[in-house]
This record gives structure tokens, sequence and C-alpha cells, in this order.
């Protein structure tokens, strides 16, 4: 699943209550795989783990969406299972492979079932921090790791101005109408040290870790505007007040010259499971 921003990727936020939103990003699942770019190799790598640690067999992915990460995991080695909210971004994920159990992490029943790494990716902040945070404690066994990441979108300032603009005019009534399309790293690693303070409050886990990656990312005006829609602030729009957003950006871009080369970070929280 995705940030509920109007831009991909903000960090975590409080708003595991808006249901609506949080289960609206079926809507268009094969467009969300798509266009959704995947998660650093060294990421993945680090969660599976190596010895001494040994490796990471059974993972659980929490807010699995179309299974981006966990096709990732399952290439690395690793037995997933996904728990997804969203029906139809459930039966995307198992029609390739994954095994998914539909419903939200704080309802959901594990049944005796326990694992070695529980991941969630662009998912955690639809999850109860405290519930969510202490149930991931409860099936992870002894030195089992949680690992919550994301990726950080900094568009150019004049593509950010351009969509901050747009989706104004399109939804006012947004509660993420008046933001200004675009936040620098620093925001979201607030974020994520509230997800580690979350985790260590919790007093089951060892000291929490930050992980970051960072690459250059190239996008072209098709490439951007087909990753807009997969975006909690538009996934819900009608096609009219979206294809408005999209000419905006897409004005922008051209403007901008056809395309725009971004740092592309991915941050993560990472801890594991206490073994007393």
């Amino acid at each position: 699943m995705a940030s509920p921003t109007a831009q991909p990727g903000r960090p975590p936020a409080p708003i595991h209550g808006q249901r609506a939103m949080a289960e609206s990003f079926g809507t268009d699942a094969e467009r969300y795989d798509r266009a959704r770019p995947p998660y650093p190799e060294a990421l993945i790598a680090a969660v599976v783990g190596v010895p001494p640690e040994g490796p990471a067999r059974d993972v659980l992915d929490v807010g699995s969406g179309t299974g981006i990460a966990a096709r990732q995991l399952q290439a690395a080695g690793c037995t997933v299972l996904g728990v997804e909210p969203d029906a139809r971004m459930a039966a995307f994920a198992r029609e390739r492979g994954l095994p998914v159990d539909v419903a939200t992490f704080e309802a959901w029943e594990p049944a005796g079932r326990s694992f070695d790494a529980v991941v969630a990716a662009q998912s955690w902040h639809w999850v109860d921090p405290a519930v969510g945070t202490a149930k991931a404690a409860s099936v992870l066994r002894p030195g089992g790791r949680l690992a919550v990441f994301g990726h950080v979108f900094e568009p150019p300032d004049d593509v950010a101005h351009a969509f901050a603009e747009a989706f104004r005019r399109a939804v006012p009534e947004s509660p993420f109408a008046g933001g200004s399309g675009r936040r620098p790293v620093e925001a979201y690693q607030a974020g994520y040290a509230a997800v580690a303070e979350t985790v260590r409050g919790t007093g089951l886990f060892e000291a929490p870790e930050h992980w970051r990656f960072v690459v250059e990312r190239t996008y072209t005006r098709d490439a951007w505007l087909e990753l807009l829609p997969t975006t909690g602030g538009l996934t819900r729009l009608d096609p009219d007040r979206l294809a408005d957003v999209l000419d905006a950006v897409g004005a922008a871009i051209d403007a901008h010259g056809g395309s725009f080369t971004i740092p592309f970070t991915t941050l993560a929280v990472t801890a594991r499971r206490a073994r007393r």
C-alpha cells in the first residue's frame, strides 16, 4: 500500500482510522503494481539477513498490496504471507503467487503462526501504531526482525507547485489540499523517528536502527503521471478531476524539459524482537 498523501511517499502519519482512503488503492491494482518502484536490493538483503544472524525464512508482509516487496522477498528465498485489507489488491497478489489473508493487521488472526520477520512497505501509517507494534512482537520469533520502510519522492519545486495548485483546485475540501506538494527528506525522517520511538517504548524490541538507501531515478512525463494516480490523495478522484490534476502536472513537466531526475531515497526503521 501507499502513503495517503497527495504526493507519493510522504512519511507515516496518524491516519490509520481513515479506512475509506486506506482501502482505496485497489481501484487500479494493475497500474499500482506497474507504476510503483521496487525496493533496494540492499534493503531486501538486510531484512532477510545473512550469517551469523541467519536468514529470515518466514516473513509476514503487513499491508502487502499487490505484492511488490513480497515478490522481492520471495526471490531472496523467503516464504511470505501477506495481510492486506483491500480484497482487490489481495486478489492481484494471489494471482502472482503470494498467499494473502484479507484483513487489517489489527484484526488479523495469527492462528498460532510465527515469523522470522514482519515487514511493512509503504503501509505502516495505516496501522494503529501501538496495537500494530505489539502485535508484530507477538508473532515474531525471538530475535526476529520488524522492518518498516518506504520511499521518499522529491519532485522539482516547479512540478511540486503545479501539483499542489491543481490539487487545491480539484479537491479544496481535502485535508491534503493545503500542502506544498513537496517536503524535504528530513520531514520523512521525523515520521520514521516517531515509529522508532513507538517500537522502543514497547520494551519488546532491541534498540531500533535507522537505514537509508539513496539512488538517482529519472522520471519522464508519462512515468510520473502513471505514478500519481496510485497515491492516496488521488485514488478516489473522479476521472474529470483526476484529468485536471494530471494535465497541470504534465504541463509543468513539459516546461521542465519533459523529464526530471530526483534523489530516490528509501528510509527504514528496523528492530529485532527481544530474545528474552
